[in-house]
């Protein structure tokens, strides 16, 4: 039975402390129908119990949040699902509300003050940006690609992700497997790299991978 109208939430995250605060702060208005600590046992759990909003963590065990979101889109496909993330890069960001589906997007620095406001925005059918990204996000939009800025500073945190993996043997494939994420977004990443870092081939990579740390070589 509907609870007067509460918004019916699933909470996703592997910390049970941040659950706790999380579900303290939803509260007023929300019923926390269910908590999962893992992003299969996310999907598993919205499948079955048909949330409304998924307020789940990027970083999670097993799966991750970006590949739990595309499967709850397929599986609870009248979930929003609200990503919750310590990383304000512009990349997790168009990542997450682009090839992930996402409805939103909090920094967790700002969750306590945002989480009510974001919940109520996505299960409405809106979109919602932490305050702290949305700038970052409609200045890339409006320029229709990553800034100068970015084309020229090293790699981001997530391209680090895909350089660590591709110096230790993986295909695009793997890659997006790994992270959670399209093959398309991983073949992007990995275009970007070559175009950022002037590496024209696979082992150009593998060597700046070396060179820099990003992999261990016995």
């Amino acid at each position: 039975m509907e609870d007067h109208g509460r918004i019916r939430v699933l909470l996703a995250d592997d910390h049970r402390i941040l659950r706790e605060a999380l579900r303290m702060v939803l509260a007023t208005e929300c019923e926390v129908i269910a908590e999962a600590s893992d992003g299969e046992q996310a999907v598993a759990t919205a499948a079955r119990l048909k949330p409304q909003v998924v307020v789940m963590d990027i970083g999670m065990p097993g799966i991750g949040g970006l590949a739990a979101a595309r499967r709850i889109a397929k599986a609870a496909p009248a979930c929003k699902v609200l990503m919750l993330s310590q990383y304000d890069d512009e990349e997790y960001v168009l990542e997450a509300l682009g090839d992930a589906g996402a409805a939103g997007y909090v920094v967790k620095t700002d969750a306590a003050a945002e989480l009510l406001s974001a919940v109520r925005a996505v299960h409405s059918g809106r979109r919602y940006l932490s305050p702290t990204i949305a700038p970052i996000v409609l200045a890339r939009l409006r320029n229709g690609g990553p800034s100068k800025a970015s084309r020229t500073a090293g790699p981001t945190r997530r391209e680090r992700e895909v350089l660590k993996l591709i110096g230790e043997g993986a295909t695009t494939k793997e890659v997006a497997q790994r992270l959670g994420i399209s093959v398309k977004t991983a073949q992007a990443h990995r275009d970007n790299l070559k175009q950022k870092l002037d590496l024209r081939s696979t082992a150009a990579m593998v060597r700046y991978a070396i060179k820099h740390k990003l992999i261990r070589v016995d």
